[in-house]
């Protein structure tokens, strides 16, 4: 890690994201505080990889559908064309651009494997801001390589569980997670021996305060419309299910070490307050901000620091209102299904999380109900057959992995 104030060299996974464009904007924002070493994107908007990849200047680009490099490659020769040579990358000048900008489009690695790679390149943190079960490999990629990890995408820690955890070393680990970014930042006000509890808030999601019936009845569009945050449809809809709040349970349970008995969620609609951390002589301590990714995720890239004007900071001048209320575990049964996966272990929480996100495609495609996506994961976390011991290899978790997504595929037929 370099020294504070030093530029860090950041390789971001899932550039293309929700995640990686808010990335590249803090680092647009912050040219002396970073540069992108690579870019890694699974190839589905090839305009928008290669407008980064020009504007930063970047060497290396990794994409992770094979059919999708011809594109790419199109893209990327347009864009230089067109603008290389002519404009530096935000917030450089030109003589700054010559020393650091290619000549040339950069070099294109395709496949699974290609985003690994960029992974483990030389740098001072990986984001890995891809989403699902596919980040595993690039998490441990980039473990193993003894990068930082500013970590996104916490299904590959579900997933993973102590495949993941047994390969980062202390610290190695920074949770880019509005909660789990806050719960960090909370653990800063006292020893972990003093903590009583960690408490996750959740907006509730578009549904909340619906009754289990009405639910039936849900549309994707519904699912979509997120009240408070703007994210990619697989955490939209995980989250107006609340099964995203469940995988940060779990999340928390591995990250910080704390029991799931001392790990609360509570509704708080406003997403002002990210979560709390609630220490043993009865004192809360809090971290609020705008629902911005763009706070935890500028963390994440240059941790233990901030950045400044990362994102527009509240309005302590205007009237508002906080409220707070329990979760609804009869209409919202995903984080007791969630903390019931982490007891159970093993590759249960792989299950859980496979499972799902077969689940929600089968509903975004129209072929099952809303309530159908929990009610299928509860069905095939209760088949799992635990008591073969601990999977301890990448392949035996992604073959877990493929049956949960191939038996919520059979039952939703």
């Amino acid at each position: 890690m370099p020294a504070t104030g030093e530029a860090r060299d950041v390789v971001i996974l899932g550039s293309t994201g929700s995640i990686g464009t808010q990335a590249l904007d803090i680092v647009a924002r912050n040219p002396g505080r970073f540069r992108v070493a690579a870019l890694a994107a699974g190839g589905a908007n090839p305009g928008l990889l290669a407008g980064q990849a020009a504007r930063f200047g970047v060497p290396t680009v990794a994409v992770a559908d094979p059919e999708a490099v011809p594109a790419v490659l199109a893209a990327l020769g347009e864009q230089f064309s067109r603008t290389a040579g002519r404009f530096p990358p935000a917030g450089h000048d030109r003589g700054d651009f010559a020393a650091h900008a290619p000549a040339r489009p950069p070099r294109v690695l395709a496949g699974e494997d290609a985003v690994c790679q960029v992974a483990a390149l030389p740098c001072d943190v990986v984001l890995n801001g891809v989403t699902g079960a596919a980040g595993l490999r690039a998490t441990l990629a980039a473990l193993d390589a003894g990068r930082t990890l500013a970590l996104a995408n916490k299904e590959s820690l579900i997933i993973g569980g102590p495949l993941v955890t047994s390969r980062a070393k202390p610290g190695q680990i920074v949770p880019v997670d509005s909660e789990h970014s806050t719960i960090a930042q909370c653990l800063r006000a006292g020893r972990n021996s003093e903590v009583r509890r960690l408490i996750l808030t959740a907006s509730g999601g578009p549904f909340r305060g619906w009754p289990k019936d009405r639910l039936v009845g849900v549309t994707p569009e519904q699912a979509l419309a997120h009240p408070t945050w703007n994210m990619g449809p697989l955490v939209t809809v995980n989250s107006a299910t609340l099964v995203n709040k469940g995988l940060e349970v779990i999340e928390a349970h591995l990250l910080f070490g704390f029991g799931l008995d001392r790990i609360d969620v509570v509704v708080h609609p406003q997403s002002i307050v990210h979560s709390m951390v609630e220490f043993a002589d009865g004192a809360t301590i809090i971290q609020a901000s705008p629902p911005d990714m763009r706070i935890p995720i500028a963390l994440g890239m240059a941790w233990p620091e901030r950045v400044a004007g990362a994102a527009p900071g509240l309005d302590w001048t205007a009237a508002a209102s906080w409220t707070f209320e329990p979760l609804d575990d009869r209409a919202f049964p995903a984080v007791g299904l969630a903390r019931e996966a982490a007891r159970l272990g093993g590759t249960a929480p792989a299950v859980y999380n496979g499972a799902n996100e077969a689940c929600v495609a089968d509903f975004l495609a129209g072929k099952i109900s809303f309530p159908r996506i929990v009610d299928t994961v509860a069905r095939i976390v209760s088949e799992h057959d635990t008591s073969p011991g601990a999977v301890t290899t990448l392949e035996g978790v992604l073959a877990v992995d493929a049956w949960a997504r191939a038996r919520a595929r059979e039952l939703n037929r």
